[in-house]
């Protein structure tokens, strides 16, 4: 009896370790919190709940911090740290200055991870893991999360200036930005069919609307009665103009029709390399689904700090 109790207790040690030493050799687990924060998954699904009835848009917010996380130095958690005396932060970057939002979520579901499990989940692995649920709440398809990312010490605001491609780039230079962190062109075409929901500024999508030919006139027409040549930077209008708070593939009709918001958006349908995924996307959502969760899993393990490396922070905003 005492030899088969000693049998299961190892076994289950030996489980807990394999998750951890996964993490540490920066392999990913999906178990990684099973033993040490059981209730990790639970609570940061009830925060992202409450947040996104609270208000829609905070959905796509959340997803789009995971994705601005991943493209600086990795998935770390940076992109959450305030500026200090030492280094200016990611926030103020032009991709995320006056756009990034849902710090004040974050804080939120990190303090009730830390009264459930002190010191245990990473500000890293609770975006991931509120990416996934911000999702799914929107209608979208879910996945296992792998977990075990440690959280950087810094941030850097010319790094996310250079990494993350603003609005106004062309096709060549998005494939660029995202071969950069290891993701093929199949893998951009899905992750951009997060714009299937969520918000952009009128400074976002102004020069696609004055400028540009490859859009539809009635379309850039309208936008234009809400977004003047001058003034109104600051009004929001929907990357997906139908269902702008579902998670599905009308962001790629809308490309078909000439209707994307971003000038970046509607360069995937242009007559280049992508039009083809652009199309089957459009046409099948079950296989759209399938590919966006193998290229966000993908994207979750860029350059993940695991092991000794970086730390678990208290404060997401701040280094301990």
């Amino acid at each position: 009896m005492a030899a088969s109790g000693f049998c299961f207790y190892f076994l289950v040690f030996l489980v807990a370790f394999g998750a951890s030493l996964e993490a540490t050799n920066g392999q990913l687990s999906t178990e990684f919190y099973k033993s040490t924060c059981p209730k990790a998954l639970s609570i940061v699904q009830e925060g992202v709940a409450a947040a996104i009835k609270n208000e829609t848009r905070m959905g796509a917010s959340l997803l789009r911090l995971h994705f601005h996380d991943c493209f600086v130095n990795g998935c770390d958690g940076s992109v959450l740290l305030d500026d200090t005396a030492n280094f200016v932060g990611e926030k103020t970057a032009i991709p995320n200055n006056n756009s990034a939002r849902g710090f004040n979520v974050v804080d939120d579901i990190k303090a009730k991870l830390e009264e459930s499990c002190p010191g245990v989940v990473s500000c890293a692995d609770l975006l991931a893991i509120a990416a996934r649920d911000s999702t799914v709440y929107l209608g979208g398809p879910s996945w296992k999360v792998r977990l075990g990312r440690r959280d950087s010490t810094n941030a850097s605001k010319a790094a996310a200036d250079a990494s993350i491609p603003p609005p106004t780039s062309n096709l060549s230079a998005i494939i660029s930005s995202f071969a950069a962190q290891g993701l093929s062109s199949k893998d951009m075409v899905a992750l951009v069919g997060a714009h299937t929901i969520g918000l952009a500024r009128c400074t976002s999508f102004r020069d696609h609307i004055y400028n540009d030919t490859d859009i539809d006139k009635s379309f850039a027409k309208s936008l234009r009665q809400i977004c003047p040549k001058t003034g109104n930077d600051s009004v929001l209008a929907d990357l997906d103009l139908k269902t702008p708070f579902s998670f599905d593939k009308l962001y790629y009709t809308n490309l078909l029709k000439k209707k994307g918001l971003l000038h970046s958006d509607q360069e995937f349908f242009s007559g280049g390399s992508t039009d083809q995924m652009v199309n089957t996307f459009a046409k099948n959502t079950s296989l759209f689904f399938k590919d966006f969760r193998k290229s966000i899993v993908k994207m979750g393990n860029i350059k993940p700090l695991t092991g000794s490396a970086g730390q678990i922070r208290i404060n997401c905003r701040r280094v301990n």
